[in-house]
């Protein structure tokens, strides 16, 4: 029986360190990069929010640090610490499986299952001894995430842009968080306006006014529709405008 006191693990920029600490470099790391992106997702009211993405970087750092210690400590020399994270790559396939839902032709959810399974990456790598490397693929992850859009501008053309209504039933106010999803698309909302239909249910309307490329519409209407409270979208070509900057809160 090993004494763990004695036992030694690789941290990157540590090297070789007690069990103890190393583990707990990985765990505060975990937590940290796996909070980073699950307070992104968070933020935009995604279903996989800060727990869901904390867990699963905190489990994938788990099982491949212990694969790796087990392997050392009571390995022989034909033992693979790569099979359990070889499964944690498959079974994280099911929890991306699960954020993606099907409805009237569309697929929502892509985005998030896409982010499950790099947060797992994410944890492996920590897990492996890796933290720094980890925190490079985690702020590539929120430029992705975040800045990706403003790319699109150079090769779209202004004449192409186009006048649309979005319509979205919610359950509760989610005006804040779809303005904050079609900001990150557009620069400025024409015109946003929310009406109250049912009080006793707190079922509301959501009018916006924008003006996009039309190859937009189709993801920009998907991210909303992943808004918890969003019940349903319906997206218009109209002739109307909006009230330029009229953003009311």
């Amino acid at each position: 029986m090993p004494n763990l006191l004695q036992e030694k693990i690789y941290v990157e920029l540590f090297g070789e360190v007690n069990i103890y600490f190393g583990m707990g470099v990985l765990i505060l790391t975990s937590l940290l990069l796996g909070g980073m992106i699950g307070f992104d997702r968070e933020r935009k009211m995604k279903a996989a929010g800060i727990k869901t993405n904390l867990m699963i970087c905190l489990g994938a750092t788990l099982y491949t640090a212990l694969s790796l210690f087990i392997s050392k400590a009571h390995g022989t020399p034909t033992s693979d610490p790569a099979r359990i994270a070889a499964q944690i790559v498959s079974g994280i396939g099911f929890l991306g499986a699960g954020s993606i839902i099907q409805g009237r032709g569309s697929i929502k959810g892509l985005t998030t299952a896409a982010t499950i399974w790099v947060v797992a990456a994410i944890g492996v790598t920590i897990g492996a001894g890796y933290p720094l490397v980890a925190f490079l693929f985690t702020i590539t992850i929120l430029v992705v995430l975040n800045l990706i859009n403003p790319l699109y501008k150079f090769v779209e053309q202004e004449r192409d842009y186009k006048n649309y209504h979005v319509e979205v039933l919610t359950k509760g106010s989610a005006k804040r968080h779809v303005k904050d999803v079609i900001l990150q698309e557009i620069d400025s909302i024409n015109e946003i306006y929310e009406e109250l239909l049912d009080k006793e249910i707190d079922s509301r309307l959501l009018n916006v006014y924008i003006t996009i490329h039309p190859r937009k519409i189709a993801e920009l209407r998907k991210e909303i529709k992943d808004i918890i409270k969003v019940e349903k979208v319906n997206v218009h070509l109209t002739d109307h405008v909006g009230t330029k900057n009229k953003n009311d809160d």
